[in-house]
């Protein structure tokens, strides 16, 4: 849609004012009688009309559309049904209390719309030389509008411009377009309008803190400000004179406001559950891993709040919400959750061979070494693959893993966080040898750190809490809690990993108390494994993921440490 001026000079050829095709409008009512009485066409005739001739049709045009003879208005034009069919879809969708319409104004208009008529004129000049008949040319007159509203006391004012026409019987014609409503309006277009919602003046972190300057949080803030909340309250909105364009091929439809009837009322600020704290410590931790891929999220357990997400690079996918990749053994804190519900407890016997077969593939683990007298405990704390998946096979069913998942944890089920994000899949393989590599977080499982920052914070609370960025939200809901003592032996084992397991070798060290699990994702498409590690600290849980990162400890983990040690002082 061209927003500029429709016309740009003031004596231009046919086809500027009619788009080409004069001979396409010829009016009968109102011509010359022939010999045998009968009515010729009325049509448009090459010479221009003279300025009084010019300015008087123009003025009777204004004169009847001001007072609301639409019908008028329109026979005093060149195409009097397309006129009234739009000038009466403007007063419908406009509604204005009164029309003041003065003749005079400008009528001159920069680029581009002078271009485009220029192309046009030359068009209709070479059609004209062609049949051997001059070009019909037009004058343009301006206008002055001034719309009346009783929802306000402030008039919509704009300056119009209209082209006029010498007809065959002598007299001057309105040429009819889209424009001469309003310079903006092209064919197809229409003005109304429309209600007018206020957007957050806004959006601060949960202390009021701006929330401006943290790369990964520019596609919320503009999602968020950009966002008109239609569905607000009523009450709320205001109102305002809108130009609404069509959805072009591949686009989607437009509003542009031209103005504002009714102000609508003020939104106060909107306050995310992020914390600017956490947050800056959140990008500074993506950005430091040398340019791998990363992503790291961190929650409030006591509700589910996301007190700070982050990704890099900033311009790429939002790994923190919309990653979908394997965790690695971080997933084995879920494991250890069923294993326990099925009876097993931390001194359980779970020996360590040193590689084992799953669906046809040999696994191993990361320790060298069989270790046949490890138990539950030392299988967690040491991450142990082979343990898991013997274990697992011996005491579990296929859909163990994907129930206590969904059940437990939430993590199935639909979340709204306010921003989109992937719903962590962990599907239901249809026998052991599928579910294996599952226990040890490979296989089908696909999530990512928003999701397994939630496994360590239902953790560390007990309760599942979505989490949302938006306070509020409604929050699904898991279906059951752990067991007390189910909960207990689950914390000691991410407690113990953190005293002498694999988070023991995290550098920085992580808060005293705190409970972690390591992981490190085989991936196919990378000669290197993923990192992981999913942590609480107090009330706080944080997960992050380091593509090509290798262990756990060695890239994940430090960054998850450094986050948690800023703390949650909310």
């Amino acid at each position: 849609m061209n927003k500029g001026a429709k016309i740009g000079v003031s004596v231009i050829a046919a086809a500027v004012l009619l788009g080409g095709g004069y001979g396409a409008y010829a009016l009968v009512s109102g011509g010359d009688s022939g010999k045998d009485g009968a009515k010729k066409p009325r049509t448009v005739v090459a010479e221009p009309p003279g300025p009084e001739l010019a300015a008087s049709g123009a003025k009777a045009f204004l004169d009847a559309w001001a007072k609301g003879d639409l019908y008028g208005a329109a026979k005093l034009t060149d195409d009097p049904d397309k006129a009234q069919a739009a000038l009466q879809a403007f007063q419908d969708g406009v509604k204005p209390s009164a029309v003041h319409l003065t003749a005079g104004g400008p009528t001159t208009a920069p680029s581009p719309a002078a271009a485009k008529s220029a192309s046009a004129s030359a068009s209709a000049q070479a059609s004209a030389s062609a049949t051997g008949s001059p070009a019909p040319t037009g004058v343009l007159e301006g206008f002055k509008a001034s719309l009346e509203f009783a929802d306000t006391g402030t008039p919509w004012n704009y300056d119009g411009v209209l082209g006029v026409v010498k007809m065959s019987d002598g007299t001057a014609a309105v040429h009819w377009a889209p424009s001469v409503i309003h310079p903006k309006l092209d064919a197809g277009e229409t003005i109304t309008v429309k209600p007018l919602y206020a957007a957050p003046a806004a959006v601060t972190d949960r202390k009021g803190k701006p929330l401006g300057g943290y790369p990964s949080l520019v596609g919320l803030l503009n999602q968020l400000k950009s966002a008109a909340p239609q569905d607000g309250d009523p009450a709320n909105a205001g109102s305002g004179v809108v130009i609404s364009t069509p959805a072009s091929a591949g686009g989607k439809a437009t509003d542009e406001k031209l103005f504002t009837v009714k102000e609508p009322k003020p939104v106060p600020n909107l306050k995310l559950t992020l914390d600017a704290d956490l947050q800056g410590a959140a990008e500074q931790q993506v950005a430091a891993q040398g340019g791998k891929p990363a992503s790291l999220v961190a929650i409030e357990p006591s509700s589910g709040n996301i007190l700070a997400y982050a990704f890099s690079p900033s311009t790429g996918q939002n790994r923190a919400f919309s990653g979908a990749t394997a965790p690695g053994s971080t997933m084995k804190v879920l494991t250890s959750a069923a294993l326990l519900e099925a009876g097993v407890t931390p001194t359980t016997g779970m020996p360590c061979p040193e590689t084992t077969m799953v669906t046809g593939k040999s696994v191993s683990n990361d320790e060298p070494g069989a270790h046949p007298d490890y138990t539950l405990t030392d299988a967690f704390i040491h991450s142990c693959n082979t343990s898991f998946i013997e274990k697992g096979k011996d005491v579990l069913k296929p859909g163990s893993l994907p129930a206590i998942a969904k059940d437990v944890f939430g993590l199935g089920l639909v979340w709204h966080t306010g921003l989109s994000n992937f719903d962590t899949e962990v599907p239901v393989e249809g026998n052991m040898a599928g579910a294996a590599s599952e226990f040890i977080g490979q296989g089908k499982i696909r999530t990512n750190p928003l999701a397994m920052a939630s496994v360590a914070a239902t953790v560390q609370s007990g309760v599942f809490h979505q989490p949302i960025l938006i306070p509020g939200l409604e929050q699904a809901k898991a279906a059951r809690n752990l067991s007390p003592d189910v909960l207990g032996s689950l914390r000691s084992l991410m407690v113990k990993t953190v005293q002498s397991g694999t988070a023991s070798e995290v550098s920085p060290a992580l808060p005293a108390g705190s409970g972690a699990k390591t992981g490190t994702a085989e991936v196919d498409t990378s000669p290197n494994a993923n990192s992981w590690f999913t942590a609480y600290s107090g009330n706080l849980a944080v997960a992050a993921e380091v593509e090509g990162g290798g262990h756990g400890s060695a890239a994940a983990g430090p960054a998850v440490s450094r986050v948690l040690a800023v703390g949650n002082k909310g």
